[in-house]
């Protein structure tokens, strides 16, 4: 697909040739995230040229980097931080915002590439916003995907809007994408590091405790991702993205746990080749590719020593000690609205779990008791616009929490 929707792979050309700056905005600048396409952006001045930032209420750290980039608009999604925002960019001629009004003008502000990295729901308005105005996007929200991804991708193609996949893994199917055409690919292949339960029996993953599932053995995320790392749940969701992404069938989509987490992703064309994309485990590979595409830039990252690596190796996911991931492939293929069930679940489940009122095994019986819960009251109908996706986002919550105050799951 090329514009409108999915951005089509293309090599650039080999010889050099004056490119022009590139204006951008952040939204989520002080996650991890938007750190490093900051970081990004710092290190190609002469590339880049940032117009907007925005946070959700870290209000010094919102402020510092709107200074040191120069930014012209800074936006914080925590209306409560209005004046101390104010202040602290006073004299600066840095235009202040907060609230969803002030994300959804500032993604309509008319800039050339748009980073899509605010968490949860509260970046699906904004995101939608950019898209409709026809802007070049790197999509690191995955509740527009997983809430709304049919509705998201209609949109795009609409506005003929370029969305760019920021996640390591579609990153990778997207480079390897470039081998062929979209007609021969057979199915695309996403990895999963395993988590740090990998080897572990079910009975040991029973027992599983918070500090234990936040010892992520590759990689450097939040709580939330780490422990949807643990549970697969994170690669689940992935699935459910990837099919939106690349109009795959479940059937065309499959997964392999990876433990080294060098492979991030293949495409298997009819003729048998199998095309994969490599790389160190740091999200700044795939953010670099999205910030200078169709182009490269220069990238400070660890260079992969093949030789020091020997051995790369992979193996099928254990459904029956991971369910979280089948439960997300059956919400995948049940459509409409199950995979925004799926998610809000799931996040209720998982803050239930850092906050120690619930075992690692209920998340996943948290997730299948609400979906079979929203499927009773008929609510799995696909949504048809952001406001039907955030009401059944907001009926999955209660939902969940309902079942937990009634005792109603019991771990797996």
């Amino acid at each position: 697909m090329g514009k409108g929707g999915l951005a089509s792979p293309r090599v650039a050309p080999a010889s050099p040739r004056q490119v022009a700056v590139r204006s951008v905005s952040v939204f989520g600048a002080t996650g991890s995230i938007g750190a490093s396409t900051i970081d990004l952006i710092k290190r190609s001045p002469e590339r880049f040229r940032v117009e907007v930032v925005t946070a959700h209420r870290n209000v010094q750290a919102l402020a510092r980097i709107a200074r040191e980039v120069g930014a012209r608009m800074a936006v914080l999604a925590d209306p409560a931080g209005f004046i101390e925002l104010k202040d602290a960019l006073a004299g600066t001629g840095i235009e202040v915002a907060t609230g969803e009004a002030g994300l959804i003008e500032a993604a309509q502000h008319p800039v050339d590439w748009v980073m899509a990295a605010i968490a949860g729901s509260v970046g699906l308005k904004p995101t939608m916003a950019a898209i409709e105005r026809g802007a070049t996007v790197a999509l690191a929200n995955k509740e527009c995907l997983v809430c709304a991804g049919a509705l998201f991708m209609r949109r795009a193609k609409a506005s003929g809007a370029t969305v760019l996949p920021v996640d390591s893994e579609h990153n990778a199917v997207f480079q390897a994408l470039g081998a062929g055409r979209r007609d021969d690919v057979s199915k695309i292949i996403i990895t999963a590091s395993g988590g740090p339960f990998r080897t572990w029996t079910l009975d040991q993953i029973r027992g599983a405790t918070l500090e234990q599932a936040l010892r992520h053995p590759n990689w450097s995320m939040g709580p939330k991702v780490t422990v949807d790392s643990a549970t697969l749940m994170n690669k689940g969701l992935e699935v459910i993205e990837a099919h939106h992404l690349f109009n795959l069938g479940p059937d065309e989509i499959e997964v392999l746990v990876h433990p080294q987490s060098v492979v991030h992703g293949m495409v298997e064309f009819r003729d048998g080749s199998v095309v994969a994309q490599l790389g160190p485990p740091d999200m700044r590979v795939p953010i670099a590719h999205c910030l200078a595409w169709p182009e490269r830039i220069d990238g400070p990252v660890n260079r992969l020593d093949l030789a020091a690596l020997r051995d790369l190796t992979f193996e099928k996911p254990d459904l029956a000690r991971f369910p979280a991931l089948a439960l997300a492939w059956q919400a995948m293929a049940t459509g409409g609205s199950a995979p925004t069930v799926l998610n809000a679940a799931d996040e209720v489940a998982v803050a239930e779990f850092i906050a120690g009122r619930i075992g690692f095994q209920t998340i996943p019986a948290l997730v299948e008791k609400t979906l079979e819960a929203a499927d009773r009251r008929g609510l799995l109908d696909e949504p048809a616009s952001v406001e039907a996706a955030l009401a059944i986002d907001h009926t999955a919550r209660t939902l969940a929490r309902d079942l937990l105050l009634n005792n109603a799951v019991k771990a797996f």
